[in-house]
């Protein structure tokens, strides 16, 4: 990881979002689809801890060579603060941090599924598993459509692109949920690689582990530190030979993960974490193919 002063490039607004474009060539030639920047915050205010952001975009060659783009959704004082923020302005920036998605060897038939801004890191896989020669189909969602994330920008990344609003105002009326066994059935998805709420990503894992699809996750935490120090976003995850669980950081170990390693009933409180032992019946784990 580096840490760097970064120039603004660019902060602009997407929709109901916001989007930051950095000048790091030192993050941007590292970071790889999956991975995080830490923002640090000004001093003297009352919210210390650095913010924590998936990076959108970034560009290794071209006019654009050495910048990287995250967006956020501001919510409290701290991304506020951000979306005041403007060009030509420096932050204190630390990257690229966590563990990014991995690529298939073999398989080439990848469907990405999202929702909201969690969007965001699933285009700049979509790019790089393009250039890797593999088939990307994407399913999209949102409550509404002011909050799809660059929808146009999709066609152009995408094979085929299924947009889903819950309210029914772009694309299909539904959920991912709602759509994902239908748009899996159409795309001959091999792979499915997601971000999105937990409820959804919990679905996703059950349909996927039923359907003996892999299946990669991006999960959000609370974070404190960002670089495994403090130990508050932790994931219980099953350990590869089955024989227990172990707590990983979503800093660190992740923020991706396979998703039929995540204990989803201990992570979201339906079962206390009283021993390290999965629940009787939980699937062990596939190795993530290639």
């Amino acid at each position: 990881m580096k840490r760097v002063r970064a120039e603004v490039l660019s902060a602009r607004r997407l929709g109901a979002y916001h989007s930051i474009t950095l000048v790091a060539p030192e993050v941007a030639e590292r970071v790889r689809p999956g991975q995080f920047v830490s923002i640090a915050m000004p001093t003297g205010r009352t919210f210390l801890l650095r913010r924590h952001f998936s990076v959108h975009q970034a560009s290794r060659r071209g006019g654009w060579a050495g910048t990287l783009e995250f967006v956020f959704d501001p919510r409290g004082p701290g991304t506020e603060w951000l979306s005041e923020v403007r060009a030509h302005r420096f932050l204190d920036v630390i990257g690229p941090l966590g563990k990014p998605f991995a690529y298939p060897a073999k398989l080439n038939a990848c469907l990405l599924v999202s929702e909201g801004h969690g969007s965001a890191p699933l285009y700049f896989l979509a790019q790089e598993l393009r250039e890797r020669g593999k088939r990307v189909d994407m399913l999209v969602g949102a409550e509404t459509q002011d909050r799809v994330f660059k929808p146009i920008e999709t066609k152009r990344l995408a094979q085929s692109i299924v947009l889903a609003t819950e309210d029914g105002t772009l694309g299909e009326q539904g959920s991912v949920l709602d759509l994902l066994p239908q748009v899996v059935e159409s795309t001959g998805a091999q792979v499915v690689y997601a971000a999105a709420r937990r409820s959804t990503l919990r679905g996703i894992a059950e349909f996927c582990g039923a359907n003996r699809i892999p299946s990669q996750v991006a999960l959000e935490e609370q974070m404190a530190c960002g670089t495994g120090l403090c130990f508050v976003c932790t994931v219980p995850v099953i350990r590869k030979d089955g024989s227990g669980y172990d707590n990983l950081r979503v800093c660190t170990e992740g923020p991706v993960f396979n998703s039929a390693r995540v204990l989803w009933e201990l992570w979201m409180g339906d079962q206390p974490r009283l021993t390290p032992t999965p629940p009787e019946g939980f699937p062990v784990a596939r190795s993530w193919p290639g």
